[in-house]
């Protein structure tokens, strides 16, 4: 194939029509570096490069550029935090570095520079699909570049050449007692699959580490492959007959995945693609992104800080809130019905909060808009299962309950996050195991976190540790009585 665009000014025009169609923020923003840069349609993408190639170039660059702006500005004070903060979870604090996304409150999440919507324009979607595949944003996300058609067909085959699981594994797994959770059983196994971990062999053979990020590169991409094969293993022990079918090095990730799983149809297999597209990166701050970075600063090698990662998002206020969802969406069917008047539901929502309860799948520790990736799930909803009385329901949901959270006065964002809306396009499609959706968030979480623990040891990122102090010391610092 030809390179993608033949000239910088070709790439220019194309921008210039998807910033008129989705009203990008430009460079005069508060947020600069959200705005696409030209050499991500340019002539730099090389049409048959592989991942690993694309890596070997840009890794030396970006270490260039990092180590001049550390240099020229590395006393540069850029916020300050508060007594609050330190007990409210830091939030807000500006102390982590993550390339691969940024969250704007107003615009949502930027992979890589680009919005979902951008994403779901650009990147190379299956050849019996409309949705973006996950190997495409994963490419965006390692190199901030834009994949051709073939290079994401590449990337497929390559991780379903890498997908075979070890046989302790399969063993460990298949041994796990029916009680255990999905989520246990998940992050248990990627610990255990560290056995395979090409950085730890090196590492211990004192491999320069200049040479870090190759290795972290080799086992991400061999845990991301495997863990499409270990996530179906899970599902099928605890909710079918425990068989699980062969990865076809002919299909796509997802494609394989909803296979492995026993799924055939083929609005399944887009719902997919998308789901496990939007559902990657959320930038560095969130329970399993940090986790994983965390353990990763160690040196652990990435199983390891990936399983820490899992372990966060197994939390109920990380990634189980997709199943409260469904839960709560689902008792208040059984309480009012499907034909539910805006008034009942009005009443349903306000007792819901007079018990102290919040409403599952609205707010946003950041975003302060309707999250996009609720949007594109609704719109996929539209698409494909208009009439389906779940998703009816959580469309009524989403014209009421904005109103009622701005009333009672305590939620900063009222509007509804990617959870409100995943469980119910699941459920339509014959995947009503709850417990098990907490998974598919791990499985495509995987792309964002590796794709950042690639660039934490590329760029020699240290070891973390802030400073904590105690409420004493803290009284004594700002003078309390």
């Amino acid at each position: 194939m030809a390179i993608i665009d033949s000239a910088c000014s070709t790439g220019k025009k194309f921008l210039a029509t998807v910033e008129r169609q989705f009203k990008w923020i430009n460079s005069s923003s508060i947020y600069p570096q959200l705005t696409p840069s030209v050499n991500f349609i340019g002539a730099r993408t090389v049409a048959n490069e592989s991942l690993r190639d694309a890596l070997e170039r840009l890794v030396p660059e970006k270490q260039k550029e990092v180590a001049e702006f550390r240099k020229s500005y590395g006393d540069k004070v850029i916020g300050e935090y508060t007594i609050g903060q330190a007990y409210g979870g830091m939030r807000g604090i500006k102390g982590l570095v993550t390339e691969t996304s940024l969250l704007d409150p107003d615009e949502g999440i930027r992979f890589r520079g680009y919005s979902i919507p951008e994403c779901q324009e650009i990147l190379p979607s299956a050849d019996d699909g409309a949705e973006p595949l996950p190997e495409g944003l994963f490419w965006l996300l390692v190199t901030g570049e834009k994949p051709t058609k073939e290079q994401v067909k590449q990337l497929s085959r390559e991780w379903a050449n890498r997908g075979a699981l070890p046989s302790h594994v399969v063993q460990m797994v298949n041994n796990f007692p029916a009680e255990l959770h999905p989520m246990s059983q998940f992050s248990a196994a990627i610990t255990a699959m560290n056995s395979e971990s090409k950085f730890a062999r090196a590492y211990a053979e004192g491999v320069n580490k200049a040479k870090y990020w190759q290795y972290v590169y080799e086992d991400s991409m061999d845990c991301i492959a495997k863990l499409t094969s270990l996530a179906a293993t899970i599902y099928r022990n605890l909710y079918r007959d425990g068989k699980v079918g062969a990865i076809d090095a002919d299909k796509d990730w997802s494609s394989n995945f909803t296979s492995m799983l026993g799924y055939d149809n083929p609005q399944f297999t887009e719902l997919m693609r998308l789901y496990l597209t939007i559902h990657t990166d959320h930038e560095g701050g969130n329970v399993s992104a940090h986790a994983t970075h965390l353990v990763g600063s160690a040196l652990s090698d990435p199983y390891l800080s990936f399983a820490a990662g899992m372990n966060g998002l197994a939390g109920p206020l990380h990634g189980l809130a997709n199943q409260e969802v469904l839960v709560w969406v689902n008792k208040l069917r059984e309480t009012l019905g499907d034909n539910t008047t805006d008034d009942q539901l009005r009443d349903f929502i306000w007792n819901t909060l007079k018990n102290g309860q919040v409403v599952p799948g609205y707010g946003h520790a950041v975003l302060r808009k309707t999250d996009p990736r609720y949007t594109c799930q609704r719109e996929f909803a539209l698409k494909h299962l208009p009439n389906d009385p779940v998703f009816k329901l959580v469309g009524q949901i989403y014209k009421v309950v904005p109103d009622v959270l701005l009333e009672h006065g305590k939620a900063k964002n009222p509007w509804p996050n990617v959870d409100a809306h995943s469980g119910a396009l699941l459920q339509y499609y014959g995947m009503t195991e709850m417990s098990y959706y907490t998974v598919l968030f791990g499985v495509s979480r995987a792309l964002g976190v590796l794709s950042s623990l690639i660039w934490d040891r590329a760029l020699g990122l240290p070891i973390e540790r802030p400073k904590s102090m105690t409420t004493e010391a803290l009284k004594k610092l700002v003078g309390a009585k």
